[in-house]
């Protein structure tokens, strides 16, 4: 049975503390997921028609594997204008209510049906939430779209960032 569970990227999580004595205690500090996830398969998504390509390699893997889809949507920032005496900027949550959309969207589609799966919001770098969902979830694998556009030349894209840090195997569909 498909489902769907809302995340909200302002929700509150725990932060493990870096002087506990017992790694078990900063292991159980951190956020419970739920366990049907677990080992599952995070895919990027943002709508666009790769995030849309590698939504569709996500739950084929999820499918053969036999495991849940946990679909991340990561909201925008916006740097502000803070530039007065070198300090380096800020960075602004802005509303996003493209999650709500998206995940509006993905509750009524038929492709989804055949695998259990979430829909995660979070706020910040894409390549690090991305990478911090694998780890809070296990996950088996991270697939994301390519990116294209002058942007992903200028700044390097998410992909390629994400593979030179993860610590777990990334699927880049073109």
């Amino acid at each position: 049975m498909a489902g769907h569970e809302f995340e909200p990227a302002d929700r509150k999580r725990p932060v493990a503390d870096p002087t506990a004595a017992e790694p078990l205690a900063a292991e159980e500090a951190r956020q419970s997921c739920d366990p049907a996830f677990k080992h599952g398969v995070v895919v990027g998504f943002d709508g666009s028609t790769s995030s849309e390509r590698a939504l569709a390699y996500a739950i084929g893997m999820a499918c053969r594997s036999g495991s849940g889809l946990i679909i991340v949507h990561v909201a925008n920032r916006l740097p502000t204008t803070v530039w007065a005496g070198c300090e380096p900027p800020v960075f602004v949550d802005v509303p996003d209510h493209r999650t709500e959309v998206l995940g509006l969207e993905l509750a009524c589609a038929d492709y989804l049906a055949e695998v259990p799966w979430i829909l995660v919001e979070r706020g910040g770098d894409i390549c690090h939430e991305l990478e911090e969902v694998g780890r809070e979830y296990e996950a088996d694998a991270i697939v994301v779209g390519s990116t294209h556009g002058i942007v992903g030349r200028l700044f390097g894209s998410v992909a390629g960032r994400l593979a030179k840090r993860a610590q777990r195997p990334v699927v880049v569909i073109p």
